[in-house]
């Protein structure tokens, strides 16, 4: 097997060219050109960067509700489990495996479902594993013993594993590179908004109703989005002429302007071409005949190019040398723990006594949650894109993914903060808006920082973005489910503030030293890594 680089697949190494500079003697001062990157097809209707707006975000909101619906059908039965506990006789470790079990599912079977999209195109897998969803649900809503809703959310789990990485890295077959942090954060607050609004609307479900109908409806949702992605997911794997870097006749092409790196290259080398927003209506008569909505239809779309299914499974691992990658799965990791710590204890807490509320009164602490995920998504998107642009600017136009990182700070602040505020309102016995703002500030991480993080692996590694960003999925849920499998009885054993304040200590802890790294550090890693030889 040859070995190749990353510099073999992309020039740029992360590095590119995002506006034009007015002036080569002006640092400051640019024009308000924006620069396309990567470059679309200039003949080929059918990639998915020409799609019109309109198909580009009916596809990516369709595989979006998907990942939502897997979290809302799981997760969000959790307002149940003190009733679960008492209906099938489990003690509070044990209902807790409703949701454990199903997030190391979640993580283990991104090494199967990515290789697979890789290898046979990512509508098959869509299109199986939103039908298989909604069975399971359907399962889930007629179970009769303890262990076979445990089953349910099992095989719910499995099949959701196909949007952790995949629904991220569809962000990079659609969008821009200017786009990507905004698209991103929509994406993950879809995640996690199935982890708030689910267990709010459950809430009120279970007491309404019962807990069966929380699955019933998911089986209805599960059922339209199944016929949503069917119709309206078309395939978005396509292959780019990486041997001149997406350069197109007829378009407007630049390089960054040269300035020293860290290996004695320039930034002119690092830069491939972009092309001037607008460019694209500018198009060459096409020389692929584009596909009709039927034939989008097809569930084949032609197997990998000179490779073959084991290389594709065998691939990615090496990637977890590249430190960009370590830090977005370390960080993802902690912020998934924070989270769903509270979300598995706060049953336990609200309504036994003295709060003693009712699941429809405890499901009311999913909204600030739910404000929360939508703040930090909006911190790590949008807010990130406008900073990125910003630094760029006075970067003569040239763009840095080091740039995303300095947001982090964020929620290295307000969720640090609000580790400690859930923890002392529980063990003190607070009023319950302490614990509400608590958990609203440790919801904040759980969309900011995988919103940041993985716009930066995706900067960093785009042609491999797929493989890495399923590293970062799987891995996290991994290390998760090790951590939260033992919070229950760790809370048991040393308290709230202990427990709680020892996970804010390891989650400022990865957050700093990352940034500490790769904020200063990050250009020169990225030539480095860039130049191993560790790609199949």
């Amino acid at each position: 097997m040859r070995l190749r680089t990353l510099h073999d697949l992309d020039k740029t190494e992360g590095t590119v060219q995002l506006r034009h500079a007015s002036s080569p003697t002006n640092t400051t001062t640019t024009s308000s050109t924006l620069l396309l990157f990567p470059t679309p097809s200039p003949t080929d209707p059918n990639d998915p960067l020409r799609w019109p707006s309109r198909k580009k975000h009916t596809a990516f909101l369709s595989v979006c509700a998907f990942t939502f619906l897997t979290n809302y059908g799981i997760g969000g039965l959790a307002p149940a489990f003190y009733l679960l506990s008492q209906e099938f006789d489990r003690t509070m470790a044990q209902t807790s495996d409703l949701l454990l079990w199903p997030i190391l599912v979640l993580g283990v079977f991104n090494f199967l479902w990515v290789p697979v999209a890789n290898y046979a195109g990512k509508r098959p897998v869509f299109v199986f594993c939103s039908g298989l969803l909604c069975a399971s649900f359907l399962w889930g809503a007629l179970a009769r013993s303890f262990d076979s809703l445990l089953w349910s959310n099992v095989v719910a789990a499995f099949a959701g594993a196909s949007t952790e990485a995949l629904g991220a890295s569809v962000v990079n077959d659609l969008y821009f590179l200017h786009e990507r942090g905004a698209k991103m954060g929509v994406y993950m607050n879809f995640i996690s908004g199935g982890n708030t609004l689910g267990p709010l609307v459950c809430g009120f479900v279970i007491t309404g109703l019962s807990w069966r109908w929380h699955k019933w409806i998911a089986v209805i949702l599960t059922g339209i989005n199944f016929v949503m992605v069917v119709l309206f997911v078309p395939e978005t794997r396509y292959y780019r002429d990486e041997s001149e870097g997406g350069r197109s006749e007829g378009s407007e092409v630049v390089s960054a302007p040269s300035t020293g790196t860290g290996d004695g290259g320039t930034n002119a080398e690092k830069t491939g071409p972009a092309v001037a927003e607008g460019d694209g209506a500018r198009n060459l008569p096409s020389t692929t005949p584009k596909k009709t909505w039927i034939q989008e239809l097809s569930l084949s779309s032609g197997v990998a190019p000179d490779t073959n299914l084991l290389k594709l499974f065998v691939r990615p691992l090496p990637m977890f040398g590249y430190p960009c990658v370590v830090y977005s799965f370390l960080g993802y990791a902690v912020s998934l723990v924070l989270t769903v710590s509270v979300n598995i204890l706060n049953p336990f807490v609200l309504q036994a006594p003295p709060y003693s509320w009712s699941p429809m009164i405890n499901g009311l602490i999913n909204i600030p949650g739910f404000i929360g995920n939508v703040a930090g998504s909006y911190a790590g998107g949008w807010l990130v894109d406008v900073f990125c642009d910003w630094r760029a600017r006075r970067n003569k136009g040239v763009f840095e993914p080091e740039n995303r990182l300095y947001l982090c700070v964020l929620p290295l602040l307000i969720t640090g903060a609000g580790c400690v505020l859930f923890g002392y309102g529980v063990e003190r016995t607070l009023h319950w808006t302490s614990l509400f703002f608590g958990y609203g500030m440790i919801s904040f991480a759980l969309t900011a920082v995988p919103t940041i993080t993985m716009a930066y692996v995706s900067d960093c590694v785009l042609p491999v973005n797929s493989d890495a960003l399923m590293l970062v999925n799987g891995s996290k849920n991994i290390v998760a489910f090790s951590f939260l499998y033992g919070v229950v009885p760790w809370v048991e054993e040393v308290g709230y503030v202990d427990c709680f304040g020892t996970q804010a200590g390891i989650f400022v802890a990865v957050i700093a030293l990352g940034m500490a790294v790769l904020i200063p550090f990050g250009e020169r890693i990225r030539h480095v890594q860039a130049r191993w030889r560790i790609i199949l």
